[in-house]
């Protein structure tokens, strides 16, 4: 790998820290990539999903549920946690804090900026559109992720996130409450989903 992309690559210190929803917001601006079969894919971050692990009644391991699917959950930050939602979509989380605590972050959206191309015919489409990477399973799909991926390494060759400079304050980022989460009851409505108020930064 280029050792100008090893110098750019987000340190596993990033992810290791103990505020999810600091990092969720931070997430966004940061670019994330994929490469597969010799495949570069990637783009700019732009709506993340935080969750809280024990505490938090959307998360997978809320009450520190461990399962054959959520156990990679509770290893160091700084890995991939992939699952199958409705049988189709493969969703991409981030693991985040230190072993035994399962927080995560659900990458939502992205700008394509890497290999277009490739993501169009992944998706089946002929032209770039918003909806090319603009949900949780469009964006994996797009950058080639499957649930084989889960546990991946975010510093390694396949999957990996960079710093290009974005700086995004937070008067720019907006918070709603996560979707797809009634079954959490008053979780539900946590203002945890973080996304752009506007998206000039994106030439």
């Amino acid at each position: 790998m280029d050792p100008n992309t090893e110098k750019k690559k987000t340190p596993l210190a990033f992810y290791r820290r103990p505020d999810v929803l600091q990092i969720g917001k931070e997430l966004l601006g940061k670019s994330l990539f994929t490469k597969f079969e010799g495949k570069l894919t990637g783009g700019i971050i732009i709506e993340t999903e935080s969750y809280k692990g024990a505490e938090d009644k959307a998360c997978h391991a809320y009450k520190n549920r461990k399962t054959e699917r959520t156990r990679v959950m509770f290893e160091n930050g700084g890995i991939a946690y992939i699952y199958l939602c409705y049988g189709i979509h493969h969703l991409f989380n981030i693991v985040t804090h230190q072993e035994g605590v399962p927080h995560a972050v659900l990458i939502r959206a992205l700008h394509p900026t890497q290999g277009i191309e490739t993501m169009l015919k992944r998706r089946k489409k002929d032209k770039m559109t918003p909806t090319l990477t603009g949900g949780p399973g469009t964006v994996s799909q797009a950058l080639g992720i499957h649930t084989k991926h889960s546990g991946t390494s975010l510093i390694g060759d396949q999957i990996w996130l960079e710093d290009h400079g974005i700086e995004i304050s937070l008067d720019h980022i907006l918070c709603s409450p996560r979707i797809g989460v009634d079954y959490a009851g008053e979780h539900a409505l946590l203002p945890w989903r973080f996304h752009l108020a506007q998206k000039s930064f994106i030439k």
